[in-house]
């Protein structure tokens, strides 16, 4: 047990230095190719803080262990409202900004909503078993791409002068882009095989491993930029990178895997796993629209459903 935690930590480590060389040679890439900032930030950046996620999800997939491959998404998504943007909210309220509300949260909203709606094919059909298809995968992408039609119209209508400085050089920005993606499949090795050792010594399900360790090791990336963008008074980027980071888990962390490998045959996720990650959503959008913040009251309630629901994930 010792050996597979110590496993478990280090692929942790691996895969979230690896997500970090990643996400600083991707945007040098892009910087050197004078692809706009605010593209490089929705897209590379967000993809960056997800790359844990997703290296696990096809590690999971080509391991058979569908439980994780869910579980990880579900969790992420859930931890990402619930417990980091709960945590950056009592440090300080958190402005949210007009295009936000209107856009970006709805779009969250409604890929949570049709996520979790393809998992539950028993609600609409008794004789049916829920489980998640290639076209369901597919119908996620497709949903994704219009996210990202929507953000190429937001950087049009944008324009803004290049700052050129520290900008790693284009060799640099390689040799970390292929070293982050090295550390990232590695690490993501790791995570998966620790996991599933873990739960078979403790006796305890994938779905639980998943919803929890994996979930929490995984989104660190979101956990610290959240948090340090918090307290240097950034709040869009707090908000943002929780918003882009979990249409990507569902769009491109499920999605693309899902479309490119096959489906998963089993699920058994409760539905009160997929009604907490809708209702943290809803949540989400709801505060935000009632006054353009999250107060820190808010930000205590969501702590307090974080707390609630993983007491229920653990002891139930």
């Amino acid at each position: 047990m010792l050996i597979s935690t110590l496993l478990l930590l280090l692929g942790f480590i691996i895969l979230i230095k690896g997500a970090d060389l990643f996400v600083d040679g991707a945007s040098g890439i892009a910087s050197n190719l004078k692809v706009p900032k605010i593209v490089i930030g929705l897209t590379i950046v967000a993809f960056g803080t997800s790359a844990p996620e997703f290296a696990v999800s096809v590690k999971s997939l080509l391991s058979d262990s569908g439980d994780i491959v869910l579980g990880n998404v579900i969790g992420s998504n859930i931890l990402n409202i619930l417990l980091i943007l709960g945590i950056s909210a009592t440090i300080h309220p958190l402005s949210v900004k007009n295009n936000t509300v209107k856009k970006e949260l709805p779009i969250t909203m409604l890929i949570t909503i049709l996520f979790a709606t393809l998992l539950s094919d028993n609600i609409f059909d008794k004789n049916l078993t829920n489980n998640f298809t290639r076209s369901d995968g597919i119908v996620l992408v497709l949903f994704f791409l219009v996210f990202i039609y929507y953000l190429i119209s937001i950087s049009r209508k944008r324009t803004e002068d290049e700052d050129n400085k520290n900008i790693l050089s284009i060799k640099k920005s390689c040799i970390f882009t292929i070293t982050g993606l090295l550390g990232i499949i590695y690490g993501s090795n790791f995570v998966v095989d620790s996991a599933i050792s873990l739960a078979k010594i403790l006796g305890v399900s994938e779905r639980m491993i998943s919803l929890t360790i994996i979930a929490l090791g995984t989104s660190l990336p979101e956990l610290v930029t959240s948090l340090i963008a918090t307290k240097k008074g950034e709040f869009d980027i707090a908000i943002g990178n929780i918003v882009g980071s979990n249409i990507f888990n569902i769009g491109v962390v499920i999605g693309v895997p899902i479309s490119l490998f096959g489906g998963i045959g089993i699920i058994s996720f409760s539905y009160i796993d997929l009604l907490v990650m809708i209702a943290s959503s809803i949540l989400l959008f709801m505060f935000s629209f009632n006054d353009y913040k999250i107060s820190k009251r808010e930000g205590i309630m969501f702590i307090v459903m974080f707390i609630a629901y993983y007491s229920y994930v653990i002891l139930g």
